[in-house]
């Protein structure tokens, strides 16, 4: 049994969750979002909540180009029922993540649509908006927003790759609250000996 797999998803006030074979569309106040799945799970809707279950009529002998190993279904079934899960959360509340600058002269401001990032490099990194995603900027925090929580999760991560934070000084683009393990400099290693 999937721990995950088997809770059911409530639908929130104000979201339509519509089930046509293999696509599941969450349509909400934010927006649509849909997540299509595998053969191997079987989606319903049942009073206001979504299960989530394997399908049995799916056995072995069903023919594919993606072989799968034992129990692998089974992990499809958590996975899925997450995806929905973040669809239907998307679509009602939305998803955000939230990077800080750290860094003397460091910056970020939003012109236009597209994400500025000085950050120490001879010219400015430019991250341009995707669609349903929006920036904002407050002091050295970038917050990212949105209703798709994966794209949210990769645009999040390009950003903090252009400059991750260093072990010495701890400069660069971190998450909120990610704390970044420091290394002793050059003479706090020569006092110690």
């Amino acid at each position: 049994m999937s721990r995950i797999g088997k809770q059911p998803i409530l639908i929130p006030q104000g979201v339509e969750v519509v089930i046509d074979n293999d696509i599941v569309t969450a349509k909400g106040p934010r927006g649509e979002l849909n997540v299509k799945v595998r053969p191997e799970i079987k989606v319903e809707k049942n009073e206001g909540e979504i299960l989530v279950s394997l399908n049995k009529s799916v056995g072995k002998n069903r023919k594919s180009s993606i072989p799968l190993k034992e129990g692998q279904s089974r992990a499809f079934w958590g996975l899925f029922r997450s995806l929905i899960f973040n669809i239907v959360t998307g679509v009602s509340e939305g998803y955000e993540k939230k990077l800080e600058i750290q860094g003397v002269g460091y910056k970020a401001i939003l012109e236009g649509d597209n994400l500025i990032l000085n950050i120490g490099f001879s010219d400015p990194v430019i991250i341009k908006k995707p669609q349903n995603i929006n920036f904002l900027v407050e002091k050295n925090i970038i917050t990212i927003s949105g209703i798709d929580k994966e794209l949210i999760g990769q645009i999040a991560a390009k950003i903090r790759k252009v400059r991750p934070p260093e072990p010495y000084k701890g400069k660069g683009i971190r998450y909120v609250g990610e704390e970044v393990r420091r290394k002793a400099g050059k003479k706090a290693t020569a006092a110690g000996s």
